[in-house]
């Protein structure tokens, strides 16, 4: 397995470049990968503020397991991320992007007002299938899903899937990362105490606190 750190010197070409058997990336190279594919992907109005750089610098840290890094921002690489901040703020597409940089681990985004919709068509099939996944998840605005009642039974499928999820974190180390507009105590009120204390133990915080940029 190749060993990554990242740097702040420029280089040309692409975020890292691999001496040896290490890849080296380079921060500013970093953004100009990710502007760029934002762009591709979701038009030539894409752009990142440089109110965000530090909490993007984090991402990309995290994402391509710089471990000296990480320890510096109080990173865990062992747990996933909870990546929280007001509605607009960029949360999803940053995951996004990130799900597909360079040299690091791929992870599918999951909507989970979607899951909340096909678990009302399909059952507790969605649930099993999404709890007994062994892939690194994204489920993105979490929160935006209702308990949602099939053949009268109220479910929060989200903290059914959330739960489960857990338990493969502490037993195999699969990771999971979600998106959420929800602040700690909203969390709480919409998951459960057992819940939130489970989210300490397996997400990494981040906030990105700054506004709508979709206006």
């Amino acid at each position: 397995m190749n060993h990554c750190n990242i740097q702040r010197s420029e280089r040309k070409i692409s975020p890292f470049r691999i001496i040896g058997t290490i890849r080296n990336y380079y921060w500013p190279l970093c953004l100009q990968w990710l502007t760029a594919e934002g762009k591709q992907r979701f038009g030539p109005h894409f752009k990142i503020y440089e109110q965000d750089h530090e909490i993007i610098y984090k991402l990309a840290v995290y994402f391509i397991r710089d471990q000296s890094e990480a320890e510096y921002h109080g990173l865990s690489l062992t747990k996933g991320i909870l990546l929280t901040g007001p509605i607009g703020s960029g949360k999803t597409s940053l995951m996004k992007l990130f799900s597909n940089f360079p040299g690091t681990q791929h992870y599918q985004l999951k909507s989970c007002r979607q899951l909340a919709g096909a678990f009302m068509k399909l059952g507790f099939e969605v649930i099993q299938h999404q709890s007994c996944s062994l892939a690194t998840v994204c489920y993105d605005d979490l929160g935006t899903e209702q308990s949602l009642k099939y053949f009268g039974n109220d479910t929060n499928v989200m903290a059914e899937i959330l739960l489960s999820r857990y338990d493969n974190f502490t037993d195999a180390g699969i990771k999971t990362h979600c998106t959420t507009n929800l602040n700690a105590s909203e969390l709480e009120s919409a998951y459960g105490d057992r819940l939130r204390s489970r989210f300490r133990e397996s997400f990494n915080l981040i906030c990105l606190e700054s506004g709508d940029k979709r206006a």
